[in-house]
């Protein structure tokens, strides 16, 4: 039974950094792909990145271009998204999550079926 497990939220400034953590309990390769969503409130859950387990390639939505970097440890089953020049816009809940079954890229939202618990990532003065 998978389990993912998100760390490393908390608050910053505007233009700080924050790096977050989602730990799985399989190894990664096992899956297709290993993305971030984050969820602002009144607002729908949206992508940020995400990596393919099977090439290592990445993925980023328009809103962290430039500012966000998905990477990877397999020896500890983790995946991280470090995270600069943020602003109150990317304060949301993040989550990570894996998509097992593949197919396109990237992959479809609805194809995430295994999700963690979410981690608050605040950006505020």
């Amino acid at each position: 039974q998978l389990q993912i497990v998100e760390s490393g939220g908390g608050l910053v400034q505007p233009g700080g950094s924050l790096r977050l953590s989602c730990a799985a309990s399989e190894f990664t390769l096992d899956y297709y792909a290993i993305g971030w969503f984050r969820q602002a409130p009144g607002k729908e859950r949206e992508g940020v990145s995400c990596m393919s387990s099977s090439d290592g390639r990445t993925y980023y939505a328009d809103s962290g271009k430039g500012r966000f970097t998905i990477s990877s440890d397999n020896a500890k089953n983790t995946v991280y998204l470090q995270m600069n020049s943020r602003n109150p816009d990317d304060t949301a809940f993040y989550y990570c999550a894996a998509d097992r079954w593949g197919s396109a890229w990237p992959p479809p939202r609805s194809h995430f079926g295994s999700w963690g618990q979410g981690t608050q990532g605040t950006v505020s003065s």
